[in-house]
């Protein structure tokens, strides 16, 4: 995408974030129309708050901000569409909500975003590029793990709120932990890239590698678009879209992350895969780096 796009891209977060409010707002307090006090009052406390933590966080691009903003966008559709489909609002109310949390989702999840959010904290003379999502992740347990920890302590809120005070207090007493672990885990996604310094480039993926590693320019031969019969060290986790090959002039010890092994695994290699989320991106912030690229 162009620089100017690049440049727009935190502001026109930032404004269709601040807009929620206005667009879906009302189909919410719709839906909650008719609901007790005590449930009104939680669900606004939750709503503003989730809103007014997400907008801060989109002012101070951070890796933080980044699992935050992608946590809660989802929940803003989902939202969205429950309300819609409960006939809650005008038609046009709908569509204009609706509208609204499909233009955060999609802005929201854009490679550029979360390359703007991860070169947050980022040194002057860093360019983090992130990494896409494992295959086996994106389309098996994320999303259950992220109904988890986003519905789990909201239902238990919402049931003390209805003077469930049993069923209430067991659900928020499991659902705080279980969030805390799966946000956790969710955040592991948003600090996997692969970081160009001035002595070289980084790979920095904890599913992958217990420890970054650093590849010096000198010993990197070439970093290219991975042929379909490779059989280099495959650190793809089988996310889906193009690989990138890189190759060494000289063998290169990893330590490989294993669920059941805190130290991993060590592995010597001179070749291997990794899949980022913008692989044209990587390819010329290499050649501007004058790391060698191509066949």
């Amino acid at each position: 995408m162009s620089s100017t796009f690049e440049r727009l891209l935190p502001w026109l977060v930032r404004a269709v974030w601040a807009a929620l409010p206005f667009t879906v707002g009302p189909a919410l307090a719709a839906a909650l129309d008719g609901r007790s006090r005590p449930v009104q009052a939680v669900a606004s406390v939750l709503l503003w708050g989730a809103w007014t933590a997400v907008l801060l966080a989109t002012l101070v691009p951070h890796p933080v901000g980044l699992t935050a903003l992608r946590s809660a966008a989802p929940a803003a559709l989902v939202a969205a569409v429950a309300a819609a489909a409960g006939g809650h609002g005008s038609a046009p109310s709908s569509a204009l909500s609706l509208g609204t949390a499909a233009l955060v989702m999609a802005l929201v999840f854009l490679p550029e975003t979360g390359a703007l959010f991860v070169n947050g904290p980022a040194y002057p003379n860093e360019r983090r590029l992130p990494l896409r999502v494992p295959g086996a992740l994106l389309f098996g347990i994320l999303p259950g793990a992220w109904l988890l920890a986003v519905a789990t302590p909201s239902a238990g809120l919402f049931l003390l709120a209805s003077r469930k005070w049993t069923a209430g207090a067991a659900v928020l007493a499991l659902g705080l932990p279980l969030a805390a672990t799966l946000f956790r885990s969710l955040h592991s996604l948003a600090r996997r890239w692969v970081v160009f310094v001035p002595a070289g480039m980084v790979l920095h993926d904890p599913l992958s590698l217990t420890d970054p590693v650093l590849f010096r320019r000198q010993v990197i031969e070439s970093l290219r678009p991975a042929p379909a019969d490779s059989d280099s060290l495959d650190l793809t986790q089988r996310a889906p879209g193009l690989a990138l090959e890189l190759l060494l002039r000289e063998e290169s010890v990893l330590m490989l992350a294993e669920p059941r092994n805190r130290l991993g695994k060590s592995v010597t290699v001179d070749r291997l895969l990794f899949t980022p989320t913008r692989p044209g991106a990587v390819l010329l912030e290499a050649a501007g780096r004058r790391v060698p690229t191509g066949s």
